[in-house]
C-alpha cells in the first residue's frame, strides 16, 4: 500500500513512518547487510528492501535519503543508500525511465523538499562518498524536475555554496553543476542562470582558485557545461575569458587538471569549431608540449584534439564536396593544413613510443596508437600534401636495427595510405609492396610483422579493386607471391596470423566484380583449407584469430567466382559437422558456455554466407539444397541454446535458407514458427526483435501464399510490437515494410488485417509528417520510418491489384495522399524516401485505376512532386517516377 503524505502535515508522517518501520527493521543493518559476502544474508536483506519501498514508496525514499544525510551512519550505509536512491530515478531503458520520472513527479511535494533539502545537505559532508553521490542524486532529481518547471531555487541554492569557505561543499556543488549539466537540456535552463553556472564554473578553474580538488571539479563541470555556452563563445570576451581559463589549466601542476582541461579543448573543438581561428596557434604550441613532454594520459588527449580538428573538417569537406563559397554556412578552416608542416613531424614522433606488449592486449590504446590514428585522420583530411612529410621518415626508419624504428616506419607508411590519391601513392606502393611481404615473413620482430600485415592490408583496402583506376597494384605475377606470404604468416604467432587474415579479407574483396577472371580462383582450395586449419588452431581463442579467420572465410565465399561452386560445396558438411560439434558438448563452465556461443554465431554466419552463394547460382543450388533438412535440424537445435548472439545469426541463416528454398520451406515452419514467434516477442534483445522481423519478409517472398496459415500469428505480434513502449524504436520502420511483404505475399487476404494496419499506418504517417528532427540523427530516424510506412502502403496496393476487393482500399486513398503531399512540403525527404513515395503514388493510380484520378488531380502537390522526381539526378528516383507517370496518365485519363 502506498501512502501518500499531505503537504502540511509530510514532514511528520514520513518521519513516523521511518520511526514505525524502523522498530521491526533497522534501515542501517539492512544496507550493510546487503553487501554481506554471505548469500543468504544478502538476499533476505534485499528482500526487506524490495518489500519497503513497496509498501511506501515516500517513507522508503525518505529513510534513504536521511541515511545519506546522517554523519553518524557507516560510509558503506550512506554509499549505498544513495545508489539505491539514484537507482530509484533513472533506468538505461527508455520506458522504465519514463515510468520511473512519473512516479517521482506523483510523489507529495512536501515528501519531494524533504528529501531534496537532505541531499543538499549532504553536499557539505566530510565524507567524499556521500558527496559524489549525493551531486548524482541531486543531478537526477533536477533532471526530472527542471523540465517541468520544478525546483526553481535549485541553481541559485547551489551558487550560493559556491561562495562557501569549505572547499569539499564548494568541490560538490560543482560536481553537481557538472551532472547537472548532462542530465538537463540547455532549453530548459534561462540564459541568465546559465551564465552564472558558467561564471562560478570558470572562477572555480582559475589559478587563483588555492584546492586543485576544487579546480579540478571545476575544470570536468566546464566539460559538461560546453553544450549549454553557445550565446557565451558568440560574445567575444566571454570566449576569449574562458579560452584562456581552459588554456591556463591544462599548465596545472596536477595531471588530473591538465588532463580535464584537454579534454574541455577537445570538447571545444567540435562543438565550437567556427570560433577557434584566434586561438589554434596557441593551442598548437601547448598541445605540442604535452605530446613531446608530458604525462601519457595528458598527451592522449592532447593529440586527440588534433583528431577532433581533423573530424570536423572531414565532415565539412565531404557535405560541402571541397567547393566553399562566400557565405557557406559551415566554412572550412583549414587548420590541419595549416598547421601540417608541424604538426606532421610531432605526430610522427609519437610512433616511437610504442609499448612493448601492445599487439597482445586488445584494448591497448598508448601515445603511438593514439598519433598514428590522428595521423590517418590528417591523411584524410589534406589527402596528397601528407605525401611528401611522411615518407621521408618511413625511409629514414624503415631498415634500422631498432625494432621500434621499423614499426614506426611501417605504421606512418600504412595511417596515410587512404587519403591521398592513388595516383600519388601507386609508386610508392609498388616499391613497398616487395619489401613489405619480405619482411612479413623475414623481420625478427612480432611487432613489426604485426604492423606489415596490418599495412598490407590497408593496401588491399585502398588500392586494390575495378573501381580504381590506376594500373593494378595487384597482378597476375605477384598475386602468387602475396597468397603464399599471407597463407603462411596465416601459421604465425596470433597477431600477426590475425592481421594476415584481414589482409586476405581486403585482398579477396578486390576482387568482388572480378567474375571468372579473379586470380584467386587457381588458389581458391588452398585458401579455404588454410583458413579452416587456422579456425581450429588451438590458440585461436586470442587476438581475435577464429573470428577474424571466418570473417575471411566468409569474403573468401563471398567474392569467389561460379567455377569454386564445388570446393564450396564441400565446405557446407564440414561446417554443419563443426557446428554439431558444439551442440554435442557436455556440461561447460561460464567461460566454456561463452566460447562456445561465439563460435555457434560463427558457424551460423559462415553456413548463411554459403547458403546464399550456392543458392544464389543455378550449378550449385539444387545439389546444395540436399542439405536443408540436415542445416535446418542444426539451426532449430541453436535456437535452444539461449543466446542473443547465436539467434541473430541463426535467424539470418534461416533466412538465407528461406530464400534459397523458395516455397519449399513451407515443409520446415511448423517446426521453426515458435522461434519465429519467440523472435518478434524478444523486447529485450531488440536485435533479434529487428532481425526475426526481415526475415519474415525474407519467409513472405520465399514462401507467398504458403504464409497464410502462420498470418494471424505473425500480424498480432507485429501489430502488438507497434504498440509497445518497451521495444526499441529502431525495430518499428522494419515492422511497417514487414506488412507490405506480407501483403504482397498473400494478396487480397490480407482484408482482413486493414482494419487493424491501415489505422496504425495513418498515425505513424501523420507523426512521421510533423515531425521537426532536432538533429541528424534524429532525421535519419523519421526518413527511415517514413520509408517503412510507405513500403508498408505500397506491397498492400500492389497485394490487392487485379483482386475484385480492390475497391477495398479506396477509403484510405486520401489519406495516403496527404501524406504524400506533406512529404513534399516538409521538403526533407531524403533520396531513399523521394524513391518510395513516387513510387507509392504509382501503385495508387495503377492498383485504383480511373478510381485514383480525381483524387490524384485534387491532391495538391502529386504534379508537383512528379515533375521533381522526373528531373531527379538520381537514376533510381527518375525510374520510378517515369513507371508512375504512365500508371498515373492511365488512371486520370481513363
Amino acid at each position: 500500500m502506498c501512502v501518500m503524505l499531505s503537504c502540511h502535515d509530510c514532514v511528520s508522517d514520513a518521519q513516523l513512518f521511518f520511526l514505525r518501520f524502523n522498530m521491526s527493521l533497522d534501515i542501517t543493518q539492512v544496507l550493510l547487510s546487503a553487501q554481506s559476502p554471505d548469500g543468504t544474508t544478502r538476499k533476505l536483506a534485499e528482500e526487506s528492501l524490495k518489500q519497503f519501498q513497496e509498501q511506501n514508496l515516500p517513507g522508503f525514499l525518505f529513510s534513504l535519503s536521511n541515511e545519506l544525510a546522517n554523519e553518524e551512519k557507516p560510509e558503506e550505509s550512506r554509499r549505498l543508500a544513495g545508489l539505491i536512491l539514484k537507482n530509484a530515478l533513472d533506468a538505461k531503458e527508455q520506458h522504465r525511465k519514463n515510468e520511473l520520472f512519473q512516479r517521482w513527479l506523483a510523489l507529495d511535494a512536501g515528501v519531494k523538499a524533504q528529501i531534496k533539502g537532505l541531499l543538499l545537505q549532504t553536499l557539505s559532508s566530510p565524507v567524499a562518498s556521500a558527496r559524489s553521490t549525493s551531486s548524482q542524486v541531486i543531478a537526477k532529481v533536477a533532471g526530472i524536475e527542471i523540465p517541468q518547471k520544478q525546483w526553481p531555487e535549485l541553481i541559485a541554492s547551489l551558487l550560493s555554496n559556491i561562495h562557501q569557505v569549505q572547499p569539499n561543499a564548494k568541490q560538490a556543488t560543482l560536481d553537481t553543476l557538472g551532472y547537472l549539466c548532462e542530465e538537463v537540456s540547455p532549453e530548459a535552463v534561462d540564459q541568465d542562470q546559465v551564465n552564472k553556472i558558467l561564471t562560478a564554473v570558470v572562477q572555480g578553474m582559475n589559478a587563483s582558485e588555492g584546492n586543485s580538488d576544487v579546480r579540478l571539479a571545476a575544470t570536468r563541470a566546464l566539460y559538461n557545461a560546453l553544450g549549454f555556452a553557445q550565446v557565451n563563445f558568440s560574445n567575444d570576451m566571454e570566449r576569449d575569458y574562458i579560452m584562456r581559463v581552459v588554456c591556463e589549466a591544462t599548465q596545472s601542476p596536477e595531471v588530473k587538471i591538465r588532463q580535464a582541461a584537454f579534454e574541455c579543448l577537445v570538447a571545444i573543438s567540435s562543438t565550437y569549431y567556427d570560433k577557434l581561428t584566434t586561438y589554434m596557434q596557441d593551442i598548437f604550441s601547448i598541445t605540442a608540449k604535452a605530446v613531446r613532454g608530458d604525462e601519457e594520459s595528458v598527451a592522449l588527449q592532447a593529440v586527440e584534439f588534433w583528431s577532433s580538428i581533423c573530424d570536423e573538417e572531414i565532415d565539412i569537406l565531404d557535405e560541402y564536396s571541397s567547393e566553399f563559397t562566400a557565405d557557406s554556412d559551415v566554412p572550412c578552416y583549414y587548420f590541419i593544413k595549416q598547421a601540417l608542416p608541424a604538426l606532421v613531424p610531432m605526430l610522427l614522433e609519437t610512433l616511437l613510443k610504442q609499448e612493448e606488449d601492445q599487439d597482445l592486449d586488445e584494448g591497448a590504446w598508448n601515445l603511438a596508437m593514439a598519433g598514428g590514428t590522428c595521423l590517418g585522420l590528417v591523411a584524410r583530411t589534406v589527402g596528397d600534401d601528407i605525401v611528401p612529410l611522411v615518407m621521408p621518415f618511413v625511409e629514414e626508419n624503415i631498415t634500422k636495427p631498432d625494432w621500434r624504428h621499423r614499426e614506426a616506419a611501417t605504421y606512418a607508411f600504412g595511417s596515410i595510405l587512404e587519403g591521398p590519391s592513388a595516383d600519388k601513392l601507386a609508386s610508392l606502393v609498388n616499391v613497398a609492396l616487395n619489401f613489405m611481404l619480405s619482411a612479413l615473413v623475414k623481420d625478427p620482430s612480432n611487432h613489426v610483422k604485426d604492423t606489415t600485415a596490418w599495412t598490407l592490408g590497408r593496401i588491399f583496402e585502398f588500392l586494390h579493386g575495378s573501381a580504381l583506376e590506376t594500373a593494378p597494384i595487384i597482378t597476375a605475377e605477384n598475386c602468387q607471391q602475396i597468397l603464399t606470404v599471407l597463407l603462411q604468416s596465416m601459421k604465425d604467432v596470433p597477431n600477426v596470423a590475425e592481421k594476415a587474415c584481414g589482409a586476405l579479407y581486403f585482398l579477396a574483396q578486390g576482387y568482388v566484380d572480378a567474375g571468372s577472371a579473379s586470380p584467386l580462383a587457381p588458389f581458391f582450395q588452398d585458401i579455404v583449407q588454410s583458413l579452416i586449419f587456422v579456425t581450429r588452431r588451438e590458440d585461436a581463442g586470442e587476438s581475435r584469430l577464429r573470428t577474424a579467420a571466418y570473417e575471411t572465410l566468409n569474403e573468401v565465399v563471398r567474392c569467389s567466382v561460379e567455377e569454386s561452386g564445388t570446393i564450396v560445396m564441400q565446405l557446407v558438411p564440414v561446417i554443419m559437422m563443426e557446428l554439431h560439434q558444439t551442440l554435442e558438448a557436455g556440461k561447460l563452465s561460464t567461460d566454456e558456455r561463452e566460447k562456445q556461443s561465439e563460435l555457434q554465431g560463427l558457424l551460423c554466419g559462415c553456413l548463411q554466407v554459403i547458403i546464399q552463394k550456392l543458392g544464389g547460382m543455378e550449378a550449385t543450388k539444387y545439389s546444395f539444397l540436399q542439405y536443408a533438412d540436415q542445416m535446418m535440424e542444426l539451426f532449430l537445435r541453436v535456437f535452444a541454446c539461449r543466446n542473443a548472439t547465436v539467434h541473430e545469426e541463426a535467424m539470418l541463416a534461416i533466412g538465407a535458407l528461406a530464400y534459397a528454398a523458395g516455397p519449399n520451406f513451407s515443409k520446415y515452419m511448423p517446426q521453426f514458427y515458435q522461434y519465429l514467434e519467440m523472435g518478434l516477442q524478444n523486447f529485450e534483445e531488440y536485435q533479434v526483435c529487428a532481425i526475426t522481423v526481415g526475415v519474415v519478409g525474407d519467409l513472405c517472398r520465399a514462401l507467398e501464399d504458403k504464409i497464410l496459415p502462420y498470418c494471424d500469428g505473425i500480424m498480432t505480434q507485429l501489430l502488438k510490437d507497434l504498440s509497445s513502449n518497451q521495444l526499441h524504436r529502431s525495430v518499428k520502420p522494419p515492422i511497417f515494410s514487414c506488412f507490405g511483404d506480407i501483403a504482397l505475399a498473400i494478396g487480397e487476404n490480407f482484408e482482413k488485417y486493414l482494419i487493424y494496419a491501415m489505422p496504425m499506418l495513418q498515425s505513424a504517417a501523420d507523426l512521421s509528417a510533423h515531425t521537426t528532427a532536432a538533429d541528424d540523427e534524429m532525421l535519419d530516424y523519421t526518413n527511415q520510418l517514413r520509408n517503412g510506412i510507405l513500403e508498408a502502403y505500397s506491397g498492400i496496393l500492389q497485394g490487392f491489384k487485379s483482386s475484385p476487393k480492390t475497391q477495398l482500399l479506396m477509403q484510405y486513398a486520401p489519406n495516403i495522399l496527404n501524406f504524400l503531399d506533406s512529404l513534399y512540403n516538409g521538403k526533407d525527404m531524403d533520396d531513399a524516401v523521394m524513391k518510395t513515395a513516387i513510387g507509392v503514388l504509382g501503385d495508387l493510380a495503377d492498383t485504383l485505376g480511373v478510381h485514383a484520378g480525381p483524387l490524384i488531380n485534387q491532391s495538391l502537390s502529386s504534379q508537383k512532386f512528379l515533375e521533381e522526381c522526373l528531373a531527379s539526378d538520381d537514376p533510381l528516383v527518375k525510374e520510378s517516377a517515369d513507371w508512375a507517370r504512365i500508371a498515373i496518365s492511365r488512371a486520370v485519363s481513363g
